[in-house]
């Protein structure tokens, strides 16, 4: 089933050509059948790079999924025309009474700022406080996962002393986890950043369940056990080249980089890069679209506002049943 998307966004055409099944909002229209509504608030200041990312994996699914673009209000983007924000965004003002299966929260390149510094902070509490009553199943990525688990849990984040940068081997440690069904006991996983969670301060939180992780990267997956919240403290959505453009960017930039380690062959620019991540991203965001929203939420959306929420866990299926 297709990726509802605006015909004319860019991800559009580059998905077509990879032959990934997009459809347009008028031809979905036509279909008896409710899209999945899941909202993507993108952070990130390459804006379309990270849209076709998202794209990209959810469409890989056989349900059909309408993806509302998001910006935070209270922040220009600089790296994006005016006229694609104005075309494909919206902002939390305006959807405020309405109500969503998932929402998905980017990562963002100012994890070396104290939450409360970032510009934008006060409107992302806001929309962390939306989440709660309007949103099914959140999942939040990186920076955005750091920013929500200080946010929910209190939990903060830490400063490494050198920049976490390629690609990790994952321990699939909770198996019988819906969002893990079909992942191998070992996958793989970007990383990118400066900060961390540690492993101790989840630990602590008797809500938090961790799903994946690495002895070099720490946890990669978290979660908790009813669905509502799930952390991608890595990239899996990261496409193919997205670190090598990082990488060669900075470099350019005579900029203090090192090699991605575990990405090109051999660790070696000039041999290419070994993608071997793609197919456990595509697992991961389709067991979260069928086991946490189209599993578990009902018909109408509207039954969140009325307090039915309860009825859904019952459909939900338990990570500690062995399937």
């Amino acid at each position: 089933m297709p990726l509802i998307i605006p015909d004319s966004l860019p991800a559009a055409d580059m998905l077509r050509s990879e032959n990934i099944f997009v459809m347009d909002r008028a031809r979905a229209s036509t279909q008896d059948i409710r899209p999945l509504k899941v909202i993507i608030v993108n952070l990130m200041p390459t804006k379309i790079a990270t849209e076709t990312q998202l794209a990209r994996v959810l469409a890989n699914s056989p349900l059909q999924i309408e993806m509302k673009l998001v910006t935070m209000d209270s922040h220009t983007s600089t790296h994006v025309s005016q006229e694609h924000m104005e075309s494909f965004y919206t902002t939390l003002d305006e959807f405020r009474d309405e109500y969503f299966d998932g929402m998905i929260l980017t990562g963002s390149p100012v994890e070396k700022l104290e939450f409360e510094q970032v510009d934008y902070w006060s409107e992302l509490c806001e929309l962390f406080e939306f989440a709660k009553t309007h949103v099914y199943s959140n999942m939040f990525i990186c920076w955005g996962a750091q920013a929500a688990m200080y946010y929910y849990y209190g939990i903060q984040k830490h400063e490494l002393d050198k920049k976490l940068f390629g690609v990790y081997e994952q321990q699939n440690v909770r198996p019988h986890s819906p969002l893990m069904r079909g992942f191998d006991e070992v996958f793989y996983a970007p990383h990118s950043r400066h900060t961390e969670i540690r492993k101790s301060d989840i630990e602590a939180r008797p809500e938090l369940r961790i799903l994946a992780e690495s002895p070099e990267s720490g946890p990669h997956i978290v979660a908790t056990d009813n669905g509502r919240q799930i952390f991608l403290l890595g990239h899996q959505e990261y496409d193919r080249n997205t670190l090598a453009d990082e990488y060669f960017r900075d470099k350019d930039k005579g900029l203090d980089i090192d090699v991605p380690v575990n990405y090109f062959r051999n660790d070696d620019p000039e041999q290419g890069i070994l993608f071997r991540w793609r197919s456990h991203a595509n697992l991961l965001f389709s067991n979260w679209l069928n086991y946490y929203l189209y599993q578990a939420v009902p018909y109408n959306l509207d039954d969140l506002r009325d307090g039915k929420e309860d009825a859904w866990r019952e459909a939900f299926v338990d990570e500690r049943v062995e399937v």
